[in-house]
């Protein structure tokens, strides 16, 4: 009788410990299902933040390259307009001033010419005055040795007076002969005269050739500035949720029939004499 009732007892135990254990089995299992859940919604919700941060970075990048790029097109323009505006103010005073030196060249060769003229006229004045000195003096001299020969002629005869008209007649020639040598070195001086007065314009207008500024040319307009190629994007691919591992489930059937075979294997273990 006691084996019974120890059967009937460690039965019933095993049967309960069954209960318990696929109870504590289900309560596991529920908790698990629990933090899966949990994890999964951790993950996609990570997953919603990373691509909504990606998004704005991505769309914000864009903003600002294309407004830097606009920025530096801009600035390029103004650049630009600026560097054409230097360029032709430039060029306007280069042909001012190409002008003007133009103007001044042509009024010093107007002056090397009037100043060569004058000098050219002072040259033949002064020339003229000796060959009308020279003149006067000629005459003076023939006019006295006229004189001196019609008195040598009235006031001596025979062979004195003839020696004193080959005198006088002497005494003009040596004097013919200084105004011809007077007037062939007046005339060598009024030749190198007239030479160096060629010479200082020459010498003059080449001085005004050389100050002569080269005419200016326009410069080639300064290239337009372009806009770049626009740089090719690519969205960022969408970020999935990390994935969760699935949680392994305890059976809450095996607890059940593990306490029911326990508790068939006791009750077997009863001798038949007791039943």
């Amino acid at each position: 009788m006691p084996a019974i009732w120890g059967a009937a007892i460690g039965g019933a135990t095993s049967i309960i410990g069954g209960i318990f254990g696929s109870s504590e089995a289900a309560s596991q299992n529920a908790q698990a299902k629990k933090n899966y859940k949990e994890q999964k919604k951790v993950a996609e919700q990570q997953a919603r933040i990373t691509n909504k941060y990606q998004k704005e970075a991505f769309e914000a990048e864009k903003k600002d390259y294309f407004a830097a790029r606009q920025f530096q097109y801009d600035s390029a323009v103004r650049q630009w307009q600026y560097d054409t505006t230097i360029q032709d103010f430039r060029y306007l005073q280069d042909t001012k001033n190409y002008n003007s030196s133009v103007k001044n060249y042509a009024q010093q060769i107007t002056f090397n010419s009037v100043a060569a003229q004058l000098a050219y006229e002072s040259q033949q004045e002064s020339f003229n005055e000796l060959l009308a000195s020279q003149a006067f003096e000629g005459q003076e001299e023939l006019v006295n040795s006229l004189v001196n020969q019609g008195r040598v002629a009235l006031g001596q005869a025979g062979n004195s007076r003839t020696k004193a008209i080959q005198a006088t007649l002497a005494e003009q020639g040596r004097n013919a002969a200084i105004m011809t040598a007077s007037i062939i070195s007046g005339a060598k001086e009024f030749e190198r005269g007239l030479r160096e007065v060629t010479l200082q314009r020459y010498a003059s207008d080449m001085q005004a050739a050389a100050n002569l500024m080269i005419r200016p040319e326009r410069l080639p307009d300064i290239p337009v500035p372009q806009m770049g190629p626009e740089r090719t994007f690519v969205a960022p691919a969408e970020v999935l949720p990390a994935a969760v591992p699935t949680p392994i489930y305890q059976s809450t059937v095996m607890p059940l029939i593990s306490g029911i075979t326990s508790a068939a294997q006791g009750f077997a273990s009863i001798p038949k004499e007791y039943w």
